[in-house]
């Protein structure tokens, strides 16, 4: 089974050749990774991937740059195979990402996105658990009684999701038709894989989830989600986003998720640890000036 490796760039290019690298050095190697560039002002990118003379790789520049929303749509406008990833240009794939993926894929073929296990590098590719992650692995569903993967659907999907989005976006494998289907709604940055995941639920689509850690994914102080919770345009559109969705799951009848949804305990405790440390960055300034 083929995957589309959808990547779109707009980054430290270091990361991203390592990101680049890591889905060439697949051992279930049946892939095409396309590299969408949103109008990265340096060449360099581009050289670098004409040099490795690899037909498995393809190269688009955007006319105008996107931003994250337009660049992940035109992602998948892109896409021909029956399955893809939008893995970010600065994290990495275990070599045995795609075999994993794939394989869980052809085990549960109706369902739409897989999420297998994931651990967290930070900018020097090591291993790190901040608090936010050490809380999505207590979010992240346990296996089946009989060590299986687990399949989520409907409201118990949304419900979890809502409660705390414990996937890792850039690891997702995501089955095209259902995707294509529904689409990444307009408007939203912060959000909009939960968005896409809880409107797949609402549609009858299914997520399976394996333990297996195939995936790193970098969290850093660069990226677009550190730095819109800094000035609260995150938790902006968070707020706005699961009182949208609490309206939609009451008229579904679905009052469990309805409640996570009004709830959002996660979003709700990530504000509250960046106005902590806010807080503390401004009493450190202030004692530091003489």
């Amino acid at each position: 089974m083929p995957i589309d490796v959808m990547m779109p760039f707009y980054g430290d290019v270091a990361q991203f050749r390592q990101a680049v690298t890591s889905v060439l050095d697949q051992r279930a190697g049946d892939l095409r990774l396309v590299v969408i560039d949103d109008c990265y002002p340096d060449p360099e990118p581009r050289e670098w991937l004409t040099s490795l003379a690899d037909p498995r790789v393809q190269y688009l520049r955007n006319e105008t740059n996107l931003g994250v929303n337009g660049n992940f749509r035109r992602c998948v406008e892109l896409v021909e195979a029956d399955h893809f990833v939008v893995m970010g240009c600065d994290d990495v794939m275990l070599p045995d990402y795609l075999g994993t993926v794939r394989a869980l894929a052809d085990d549960h073929p109706d369902a739409a996105v897989v999420a297998p296990g994931v651990e967290v590098i930070d900018d020097r590719g090591e291993v790190v658990r901040p608090l936010g992650d050490r809380i999505k692995g207590f979010l992240t569903p346990r296996a089946a009684a009989d060590g299986s993967a687990r399949v989520l659907a409907g409201e118990a999907m949304a419900t979890s999701l809502y409660h705390g989005n414990w996937t890792y976006f850039p690891s997702l494998l995501w089955r095209t038709e259902p995707v294509r289907d529904v689409g990444f709604r307009p408007g939203l940055e912060i959000v909009l894989d939960l968005a896409l995941l809880v409107d797949l639920a609402a549609t009858g689509g299914s997520l399976v989830h394996d333990s297996t850690v195939v995936f790193r994914y970098r969290r850093h102080e660069a990226s677009v989600s550190s730095l819109q919770a800094v000035d609260g345009r995150r938790f902006a559109e968070e707020n706005a986003f699961f009182a949208a969705e609490a309206r939609r799951c009451a008229e579904l009848g679905w009052q469990r998720a309805a409640r996570a949804a009004r709830l959002h305990a996660t979003s709700r405790l990530n504000h509250l640890q960046s106005r902590v440390l806010a807080a503390a960055g401004t009493l450190r300034r202030a004692n530091a000036t003489p």
